[in-house]
């Protein structure tokens, strides 16, 4: 960090407050000042190149400095910059996504509904989901399931939904009513000689016992990323999805799949409920969207569920919901223009492709004695370090060392994610297989000083 007073640095330590930052920490070391990007690098204002392996977050899915992008919102911008959605308006885009996004989607989605984030776009859902039950005589159809370890935004609602503690903790979250169940991490939460099928079946059972202890008249709604994300990059078990879907039919229990982070190819298919045979009857996108580019998510959901919000705002006068920027045209220009660069390049197969690359060079760690588990599908992964690879035994504290690979990796040319001491790897969809192999040689560098540093710290036997 530069000692100027005038600096960049300087001035950023003394105006802002960081997102999911130590501010006090950041106080001590300041800011990594991100300049350009070009592809799937990004470089710093001291001319560093680092591989960005977590595509910002997990969200940069057609790389930095695409033109068709920056072109795309250059030419909305002069056309028509901004209007609202209210009151019957429209605009051309913002009709265009819609529609493209419903065809492309699971059949049973039949309408979109656009915000500026997957957290705002999450707490829509539960006002639609309270608004369409109101509608139908069931209110008191209001709990919400989810996870532990999800993560479905950072707002009052969705930071309830979210099922991580340190996004609860002195925010006073939750507050509303949600049960979270057990997280869906097999290598993790599995009991001794349990097979994959018993513990999704075991979860299942949790799921259906939660639901009627409740009573089913209470439960609006499941919450669920089909891969758990920032929870630490989890597959579900087999089948788990098929149980789940199964259940919320049976009691009338909606089912919300989070694709905020799955979302536009990264599993490897346009959507992971695709991957996972999963027919939601709402559909929360955003991040690839747009590649970040823009602020935007949308919503997509069944025509039941229209017709009962159609009827209620019939009576009441209307949807009394929205945003100053929801269905914004520049941000819906930029998406548009976002999936067209998906398909014309073929971003969803790449990342298959190089997804396959990515697991077959971390699978080279499973015997490394920091590794615990290698994990993922396609082009999202994580390696989870522990301080007993025998007992799976975690570090103490929990994140001590996977704070030291994450910023270590910065020396190696390489950013990823430490979610405690579970590392993720996301990079953008754009990276060829080469760049793939480049991105785990510089993780491996990055590993291998952490591993000297924990011996030397006495953290682990040397």
């Amino acid at each position: 960090m530069s000692s100027l007073p005038n600096s960049v640095h300087a001035r950023d330590v003394e105006y802002l407050l960081h997102p999911v930052t130590n501010a006090r920490r950041h106080e001590e070391v300041g800011p990594i000042v991100i300049e350009r990007g070009e592809g799937i690098h990004v470089y710093d204002d001291e001319g560093r190149e680092y591989i960005e392996g977590m595509a910002g977050l997990w969200s940069v899915g057609v790389g930095f400095g695409e033109k068709r992008l920056a072109e795309a919102a250059y030419k909305q911008m002069l056309k028509l910059p901004y209007y609202h959605s209210f009151s019957h308006k429209s605009n051309e885009p913002a009709i265009d996504l819609a529609e493209k996004l419903v065809q492309m989607s699971p059949e049973r989605l039949k309408r979109a509904h656009f915000t500026n984030s997957g957290s705002e776009a999450n707490d829509t859902v539960l006002k639609m989901v309270w608004y369409f039950n109101n509608a139908r005589g069931k209110r008191e159809k209001k709990t919400f399931i989810s996870r532990q370890n999800a993560y479905h935004g950072i707002t009052m609602v969705a930071g309830s939904l979210t099922g991580l503690p340190v996004n609860h903790r002195d925010f006073d979250l939750p507050i509303i009513p949600v049960k979270h169940l057990t997280c869906p991490h097999y290598w993790r939460n599995g009991q001794e000689g349990e097979s994959e099928e018993a513990f999704a079946q075991r979860l299942a059972d949790e799921l259906e016992q939660t639901i009627l202890d409740a009573g089913p008249e209470t439960i609006a709604a499941f919450i669920g990323e089909p891969l758990m994300g920032a929870g630490g990059v989890l597959p579900p078990p087999a089948g788990y999805w098929q149980k789940v879907q199964a259940i919320c039919r049976k009691y009338d229990v909606l089912l919300v799949a989070d694709e905020v982070i799955n979302g536009f190819g990264r599993l490897g298919t346009m959507f992971a409920c695709e991957h996972y045979g999963i027919d939601p009857d709402i559909m929360v996108l955003s991040k690839q969207i747009t590649s970040s580019y823009q602020p935007l998510a949308a919503i997509l959901f069944s025509d039941e569920i229209y017709q009962g919000i159609a009827d209620n705002s019939a009576k009441i006068g209307t949807f009394a919901h929205g945003y100053t920027a929801s269905a914004h045209p520049v941000a819906c220009a930029v998406a548009l223009e976002n999936l067209r660069i998906i398909e014309d390049e073929g971003l969803v197969e790449n990342a298959a492709r190089s997804g396959a690359v990515l697991h077959r060079e971390l699978k080279c760690f499973e015997e490394h004695p920091l590794v615990g588990e290698v994990r993922g599908v396609a082009l999202i992964a994580a390696i989870e370090l522990v301080a007993d690879k025998a007992t799976k035994a975690r570090f103490d504290p929990v994140g001590k060392a996977g704070a030291y690979l994450f910023a270590k990796g910065h020396e190696h040319g390489v950013i990823l994610r430490a979610m405690g001491d579970q590392i993720g790897f996301c990079p953008p969809m754009i990276i060829t297989e080469d760049e793939t192999v480049e991105l785990v040689r510089r993780f491996e560098m990055t590993l291998a000083d952490t591993y000297t540093w924990l011996k030397n710290e006495g953290v682990i036997a040397a």
